[in-house]
């Protein structure tokens, strides 16, 4: 068993749901004899990620991803497999394994609900046994860095729900773990406020060598922080790899952008080169196939007083969409 980062091999979780047809006499029926059905919501993933390696966990709502983090976390038992973190069984829930790692979970609140946010970091202080020197020093460094000093004393059922997602993030690293999963962390938070939060958790892996494992539906969290990504889409993993691959290896298309000279007033037909994405003035923006990029490329200096050309990937949006609408048996 690995004694530092995260190894994960056949990891599967099997839920036993209760089902029953709808109407009064199979309400009546299942009182007696209750159906179930079996739900793969983890199925046989396997990864290991390293010590201060950043890594995005990608997938639809319902892929898994979650379950997964539960289970690092020691909040969920497996059904199979082999599991550790930081040479812990996460499921036993050590006390050592516990002081170093954190969960942060967008739709989950860790704060107490009627009492200030400092309160609970008081108590966060307590529990872990952080030296008071050491936690005032952070805690006040982070609060500053969060733009959170009129907020830390009001009740957390008083906050939005992006100051709220602001005061989690700080109380889940006052005892400096070495992983962080951290599950839609950016989520209700505005777009200054999001930077702001990707460059912490940045700076915060360079300090301490973090192992962070990211989910996040804001491609720009993941973009700017994570050069690898691990895709979970139905239980099962779809890719893993460095992000740049990830788009090479799932996007068939690509945008060309064309600017050309004014040409006495004639609009050239730019359909008969590709999909026209938009066009205004001179410029155009095209969809083509990835096979016939440089074809078509070659064509349009050829054809056109072109000014400027530039040939870009599609947004990493539509490349994960595409991801998700490739079928399981599809993939290796």
């Amino acid at each position: 068993m690995s004694t530092d980062g995260i190894h994960v091999k056949n990891l599967t979780k099997v839920y036993r749901v209760p089902e029953r047809d709808a109407g009064l006499k199979a309400a009546v029926v299942s009182l007696f004899r209750r159906k179930h059905k079996e739900v793969r919501a983890v199925d046989s993933i396997s990864f290991d990620i390293a010590p201060g390696e950043i890594v995005g966990f990608l997938g639809p709502n319902g892929a898994g991803k979650t379950t997964t983090l539960k289970m690092l976390a020691g909040l969920l038992y497996p059904t199979s497999g082999d599991l550790s973190v930081l040479g812990h069984l996460p499921e036993k829930r050590e006390r050592d394994f516990l002081k170093r790692i954190t969960l942060v979970m967008g739709q989950r609140s860790q704060l107490n609900w009627d009492i200030p946010a400092i309160d609970s970091y008081d108590l966060y202080r307590a529990i872990y046994g952080i030296p008071m020197e050491q936690y005032t020093e952070t805690r006040d460094e982070m609060i500053k860095l969060m733009q959170l000093e009129s907020l830390v004393n009001k009740p957390v059922r008083n906050l939005s729900l992006g100051e709220r997602m602001k005061a989690e993030v700080v109380g889940a690293l006052l005892h400096q773990p070495q992983v962080l999963f951290l599950d839609e962390p950016t989520i209700g938070v505005d777009v200054t406020m999001q930077r702001r939060m990707r460059s912490f958790v940045q700076e915060y892996n360079h300090k301490h060598n973090a192992t962070v494992l990211l989910t996040s539906h804001y491609m720009a969290d993941v973009q700017a922080l994570c050069k690898r990504v691990i895709v979970i889409h139905h239980g099962k993993i779809l890719y893993d790899g460095d992000l740049t691959g990830l788009v090479e290896r799932f996007s068939a298309m690509k945008t060309l952008v064309v600017t050309t000279s004014d040409m006495n007033g004639k609009a050239p037909d730019m359909a008969k080169y590709g999909a026209v994405v938009n066009a205004e003035a001179n410029r155009t923006t095209l969809r083509v196939s990835k096979a016939e990029a440089p074809q078509i490329t070659a064509r349009l200096l050829a054809d056109l007083p072109v000014t400027d050309l530039t040939v870009e990937d599609p947004p990493i949006e539509e490349v994960i969409e595409s991801v998700f609408a490739t079928p399981d048996e599809e993939t290796p």
